[in-house]
Formats: C-alpha cells, structure tokens, sequence
C-alpha cells in the first residue's frame, strides 16, 4: 500500500491515490485533530472526553508534505507545527482512527 498522488483539495482536504487505484479523502481539520506526534496525543489523553477542539485557520493549513520512508508522511502545517508522522495505514483508513 503506497500512494501514487496526494494532493491538498480547496485548502480543507488531502486527496490520497493509492497503488490498489483507490482513493482516501481526509479533511485537514481530521488530520490536525488526530496528529500523532507526543505532543499532540498527550493533549488528547490529558482532555475530558466532551472536550471540542477549535483550531484557528494557521493549523489546518498545510504548507509543504514530505515523504518519510516508504511508510509514512510528515506536514509541517502553517503555524509552524511539524512532528507529525502521519503512516499510510493511517491514511488509508481514517475512519478506524
């Protein structure tokens, strides 16, 4: 499972093709939601379950995607934020997550 295309959609999705010729859309909003880096998944665990995050437009933009290895990608979002490491099965299917 690799992708062959991923691409940002009006600002507010990653498109993902993949090798299988199917196809992952994720809205920017999910992605900066569930980032996994340890910063970002200490937050969540610290968070009372009806906690709601807002995010201001800078940490749903993404300014540059770069692959890492052949099993993931890192962001770097436009607040500055980059110590994500998104993995393909990950973006395969958001929906588990």
């Amino acid at each position: 499972m690799f992708p062959t295309t991923i691409r940002v959609l009006d600002q507010t999705k990653l498109l993902l093709k993949w090798d299988d010729n199917s196809e992952t859309i994720i809205t920017l909003e999910k992605l900066r939601k569930y980032c996994p880096c340890a910063t970002c998944m200490a937050e969540r665990e610290n968070r009372s379950l009806t906690f709601i995050p807002l995010f201001h437009s800078g940490q749903t933009k993404i300014n540059r995607i770069n692959k890492i290895g052949n099993y993931a990608i890192g962001i770097l979002w436009e607040d500055g934020h980059n110590t994500g490491i998104y993995e393909f099965q990950f973006l395969k299917n958001p929906s588990e997550n």
